[in-house]
């Protein structure tokens, strides 16, 4: 699916079964808590803490999904196309870092 799609699906699913968007702000919050939770994964299961017993069992790429569906949510009620947002980001990326990276002796 594009993420144009996605937006929709999202928008779509609001509609049907969530009666509402949440306001902005209540949805940078659950983003957070989001993004938190993905980092809790990461920092237990490939960081160097050790991973509770209770932790084994979260599914990081629900966790991620999670992630972008609050971020698709934030996008859809500011108005923002994400799929041409990412591909302005892309072309500013490139733009910027073209030999960046490849002239950066700490990554080779």
């Amino acid at each position: 699916m594009t993420i144009k799609e996605a937006q929709g699906l999202v928008d779509n699913w609001i509609k049907t079964y969530g009666v509402r968007y949440f306001n902005e702000l209540t949805n940078m919050a659950q983003l957070t808590e989001e993004v938190g939770e993905v980092a809790r994964i990461i920092a237990r299961r490939y960081g160097e803490q050790s991973e509770k017993e209770s932790d084994k069992s979260k599914d990081l790429g629900d966790e991620m999904a999670d992630v972008l569906w609050v971020l698709i949510c934030l996008a859809n009620q500011t108005g923002i196309d994400l799929e041409e947002a990412l591909k302005k980001n892309l072309d500013k990326k490139t733009k910027r870092d073209s030999t960046r990276h490849h002239e950066n002796k700490k990554i080779h």
